[in-house]
Parts: structure tokens; sequence; C-alpha cells
């Protein structure tokens, strides 16, 4: 096999047409399928066929190792966070934590989160005021910039992509974790809640506050 045809992409509603016409400039001839949420991929994967591939952009959604087997060769999941950040929400507890440096990576995707073979990463240093926001702003031009300098690529070759040194390390954190970062109660120190509003924004701390992805 020698060529990409298919496309699954997984990502948010918004994110798929800029994507999507990113990789056809590549390929006119490719096929984008735009995924949103697991049943949607699980059902795209099995229909996968030769020259199919699967790559997923800054979305929790979980891909299921049966799915991921069902694929003629690796995936790939644009993760926003570094190397040494694997899990959810990984620019709130680098923000919590005061790193000097975050960044993204770009891995294999495997039947366990964050853990495949990685095949781009990229830091930056955090800027000394750096609030949520301006964090992930920061995050998603990396990404951004990672996804245009792979696309063609995952676009026309079906080699895989080289593998980096790098390796995962680090706990690999949960919306159950975040949630409970997010809380403020009124024992807490001035100095505490000014980290956590740092890290967490505004949002108001509850598992149901919308603020919250799921």
């Amino acid at each position: 096999m020698s060529s990409i045809t298919r496309i699954i992409l997984l990502t948010s509603p918004e994110e798929a047409p800029p994507l999507g016409e990113y990789l056809c400039a590549h390929n006119p001839a490719l096929e984008v399928v735009a995924v949103h949420d697991r049943a949607a991929v699980e059902d795209a994967c099995a229909k996968a066929i030769p020259g199919t591939r699967l790559i997923s952009f800054c979305t929790s959604v979980i891909v299921p190792g049966s799915a991921l087997a069902a694929l003629p060769g690796p995936a790939y999941n644009f993760h926003p966070g570094p190397p040494t950040r694997p899990g959810r929400y990984p620019s709130v507890f680098a923000l919590y934590d005061g790193d000097a440096k975050f960044g993204i990576t770009v891995h294999e995707m495997a039947a366990k989160v964050d853990c495949g073979a990685i095949v781009a990463a990229d830091w930056f240093d955090v800027p000394a005021e750096c609030d949520l926001s301006t964090m992930e702003q920061l995050t998603y031009l990396r990404l951004a910039a990672a996804f245009r300098k792979l696309a063609k690529h995952l676009a026309t070759r079906w080699e895989p992509l080289p593998h980096l040194a790098h390796t995962w390390s680090g706990l690999k954190t949960t919306r159950a974790q975040a949630l409970a970062l997010g809380q403020i109660t009124p024992d807490m120190s001035a100095a505490e809640i000014a980290r956590r509003r740092r890290a967490c924004g505004q949002i108001n701390q509850s598992p149901d506050d919308p603020g919250w992805p799921a």
C-alpha cells in the first residue's frame, strides 16, 4: 500500500472543515470522514478500507482498542500537552504546578490513553502572568503548526511517521481531578484561591457546570 484514500477525522464540528480542507489541499482525491463522538468513530473504524487513516485532533473522545485494531495502520492523536503531561486538562495542572514550560505532543494512538509512540513534540515558555485562556491559545497555535507540518505526510503517504526518542512521563490526569482542583472552599488561603483560579479560569467548580467540557 502506498497512498492514503480516506481519513477519519475525529475533532470538534468547528475544527473539522478547516482541518479537512487543509488535508485535501495535499490530496484532492482524499475522502475525509468527520466524526465527533465515540459511537461515530467506532462505526467509521469498523468500516475502514485499505488506505484509511484515523487522526484525532484535540478531543476528549477515547477511541477503544477494538476500533484502533480495525484500522489498517497506525492512528495519530494531537494532544494539547507535552509528553510530561498525559491525560485530561494538561494545561490546568501545568498552571497549578507552576510549570516553566508547556507544549504539545503528536503520537500514535494505543488502547491505553496517551501512551503511544511519539512522532512530534514542541515546547514553549509559559509567560509569567499566563492564565488558562492564554495557555490554551498558545497551545492551540503549536497544535495548528504541528498539523500543518505533518498534514502532507498524513494525507498522502501510507508509511508511518518516524518515532522520536521522547517518552511519556508524569501522572495521567483525569477530568475528576480537574473538577476537584477547581473547587474553592472557605478555609483556603488567598494564595491558594488565586492559584486555583489561575489554573482553572473563572469556571465555578461544580461537576454540573457547563463550563467544563465533557
